[in-house]
């Protein structure tokens, strides 16, 4: 029986609804397999997926009178074989990384961030870097004797955030980008870029990958490079690193793009892309077949679209046309295309990415840090357009991506119409997570807590002060977690990082090597900024305080 939260937030039971057995998934349909009506999938005005409500479900299952209340609280934290002493290698019932170290997991935490919401008493199998049951404690420990049970007191298991849009070869000149006009990519990223070799690709690429995890992405979608370099040594970083990524090569001349889409059909992490920047970097020929490829290929096609004013009245000198308004018109606008910001969209615009099933990604702090506006991704749902949430490299931490996407809605379009909720909670987790995955063609791979997905998770402490006592944690989650409290991030199965620092590779070398190596890269590169502050009042904030005038003698 499923818990799930009245009102009040007690749990009530409900009928299970998640396959256990290890021989059935969900499908690639984030609604299927869980015990919800399809209509009431979409009484939220056309979300794809998980409805408006699908996170909040459950909630107030933490914190005092919750799950880690009296009434609620989990056996002690332990690790070893069923019915063996509950006490783990670190005392105190207190797991370490060695206790994940089984060819079979079978984890037991205090909350697992389901489909339909936060629901206690759940245990998850994992084997060969899959989910392979979910369900209740006591029937998965009892079907599973010979897993290596690892009980985590206070803790969510929930699925990693999905990063919709990123550029891993940018992580050097995060910083450049601050208090600069809204476009920026000739003057610092194209720069930038243009100075990596493959040893400093590779090197920046792996930092914005060991970040990503560390702020709880456990897949990227990158968006191209301008490097000078085989895209290979960035997937050399993300695998070394850990990280799923979703890699694109730019074919702007229209050449390469079948052997990428076939290179790294191998890898388990790896899942290959293509690029075109900007409508206008190619043909519309070459857009048109760029987008057929991966629509045959079932990859995606990734573009900037409508992101500036700047880039929209571009779009409209050389070819006529908005930027998605073209890619419609010369038929590359389909199921597989994944359309970076999107900011700047007209009804008609919005229309078209609902009819063809395009997806976008929304980057709510790349809109705050160096847009014109802020994208209006509630109606995006309303309209059910498929989108996830990107950092767009600025920073790497999805909970405060998740606020910021929340927040930006609120301040954009909820106070101007009264909108108290924007959405709620669950929303902005559900499109962080498995309608972001969706959004990047791996809805039937990762993004959500199902069997048949890839093991893609965080262990998230929640016994702390932001958090208690608890009464909504889908909405606390967005509003109130942080990084600080992600304990573990596995993906596909293995445990890549321990309290933010990887557990078999030196993360802080590498940090000590990009402090070295990042500032010598951005000198080579000749970045071009505007000086944000050339008064020097952010400086020197007294400078020009109003002084008494002086009278002369």
């Amino acid at each position: 029986m499923v818990q799930q939260a009245s009102q009040d937030g007690s749990s009530q039971p409900k009928d299970e609804a998640v396959g256990e057995d290890g021989r059935h998934g969900t499908g690639g349909r984030a609604d299927a397999g869980r015990g919800v009506r399809p209509e009431a999938a979409r009484e939220d005005g056309g979300t794809r997926g998980v409805g408006r409500r699908g996170f909040v479900v459950g909630a107030g299952l933490a914190g005092a009178g919750g799950l880690l209340g009296a009434g609620g609280s989990a056996p002690a934290a332990a690790a070893g074989r069923a019915g063996q002493d509950p006490h783990g290698a670190h005392g105190h019932g207190t797991p370490g990384p060695e206790d994940f170290r089984a060819e079979r997991l079978l984890l037991v935490p205090d909350v697992v961030l389901l489909a339909e919401g936060p629901v206690k008493d759940r245990a998850v199998l994992v084997q060969d870097g899959t989910f392979r049951a979910v369900g209740p404690v006591r029937r998965l420990t009892d079907a599973h004797r010979d897993a290596r049970v690892v009980r985590l007191t206070g803790h969510l298991l929930m699925p990693g955030f999905v990063d919709a849009h990123h550029h891993l070869t940018q992580s050097f000149g995060k910083a450049q980008a601050f208090g600069q006009p809204s476009e920026i990519f000739k003057t610092v990223w194209e720069p930038l870029e243009h100075a990596l070799d493959e040893e400093t690709a590779h090197l920046s690429a792996k930092l914005a990958a060991l970040e990503a995890l560390r702020g709880g992405f456990t897949t990227a979608a990158d968006a191209g490079t301008r490097a000078p370099v085989d895209v290979g040594v960035i997937a050399q970083a993300a695998e070394e690193a850990g990280l799923r990524c979703v890699l694109s090569k730019v074919v702007s001349d229209g050449k390469g793009g079948e052997a990428h889409l076939e290179r790294f059909r191998g890898s388990r992490l790896i899942h290959p892309s293509l690029a075109i920047p900007v409508p206008e970097d190619a043909t519309a020929e070459v857009l048109k077949r760029t987008a057929d490829l991966c629509a045959d290929a079932g990859a995606v096609f990734q573009v900037h679209v409508n992101e500036h004013l700047a880039a929209v009245e571009r779009s409209l000198k050389s070819v006529g046309r908005r930027p998605v308004s073209y890619l419609h018109h010369i038929g590359a606008l389909n199921a597989q295309t994944l359309g970076a910001h999107a900011t700047l969209l007209t009804p008609d615009e919005m229309r078209m990415l609902a009819d063809t099933g395009a997806a976008v990604s929304y980057n709510p702090v790349a809109s705050a840090w160096k847009g014109n506006a802020v994208a209006h991704a509630l109606m995006w749902q309303a309209l059910g357009i498929r989108f996830g949430t990107g950092t767009d490299g600025t920073r790497g931490d999805g909970f405060r991506l998740v606020d910021a996407a929340e927040s930006a809605q609120r301040l954009a379009y909820g106070l101007t119409t009264g909108d108290c909720a924007c959405g709620a909670g669950g929303v902005w987790l559900a499109h962080a997570t498995a309608l972001g995955a969706d959004a990047l063609g791996l809805g039937e791979v990762t993004g959500e807590i199902a069997v048949g997905k890839a093991a893609d998770f965080l262990l998230v402490d929640l016994r702390v002060p932001e958090l208690t006592p608890s009464y909504d944690l889908s909405w606390e989650l967005v509003r109130l977690a942080g990084r600080d409290q992600i304990t573990a991030v596995f993906v596909d199965g293995r445990l890549r990082l321990w309290h933010g620092w990887p557990t078999d590779w030196d993360g802080p070398a590498l940090v000590r090597k990009a402090a070295e190596t990042g500032p010598e890269v951005v000198r080579r590169a000749r970045v071009q900024r505007v000086d944000p502050d050339p008064d020097g009042s952010a400086r020197h904030p007294g400078r020009l305080r109003s002084r008494p005038a002086t009278t002369a003698r």
